[in-house]
């Protein structure tokens, strides 16, 4: 399955990350409206760099002119969403839920029942609303983290077609 959504400005596309993407997404997690203020410790000078693309399975969103408007990051062992994020410019045109959609058919591809999301606290609602349950919370770690964060998991299931949230 190749996950598309077409809006008013184009076909949207999901591949696979390249080494040559580290830079836009290093520039789109540093640039997020998402980590301003007190959040912006949590990705000061963060790097997505071509070797994290190689050892883990990264997928971007790209448009027609094949421009970077989202990506995500899953890491099979221990499953984890290690990132999710948007172009500010994009939120709120199914970008996001493109991505879980295919971040769900990966994970089902690669034979895991659960994947566990560490949310950014305004992000909870929108993790909720693609299927994620709450499992807890994971403490503060200062100085790079200075709040808790919601744990949920997300179910992927056994691969039958009622499974798909």
């Amino acid at each position: 399955m190749r996950p598309r959504i077409t809006a008013r400005w184009g076909e949207v596309r999901i591949r696979r990350a390249v080494a040559r993407d580290a830079r836009r997404l290093t520039r789109l997690v540093n640039s997020s409206r998402a980590y301003e203020g007190p959040y912006a410790p949590m990705v000061a000078g963060y790097k997505v760099g071509p070797d994290y693309i190689e050892a883990h399975a990264v997928h971007v969103a790209v448009d027609e002119d094949g421009r970077i408007l989202g990506f995500y990051s899953l890491v099979l062992s221990p499953p984890e969403l290690d990132l999710m994020f948007v172009a500010d410019d994009a939120q709120g045109r199914g970008i996001g839920r493109l991505l879980a959609a295919h971040l769900h058919e990966e994970a089902r591809r690669a034979g895991l029942a659960d994947v566990r999301v560490v949310a950014h606290p305004p992000a909870e609602g929108f993790y909720r609303s693609v299927g994620a349950e709450r499992t807890g919370t994971v403490p503060a770690r200062p100085p790079a983290v200075m709040w808790d964060r919601p744990e949920m998991v997300l179910r992927i299931g056994d691969g039958r077609d009622g499974d798909r949230p």
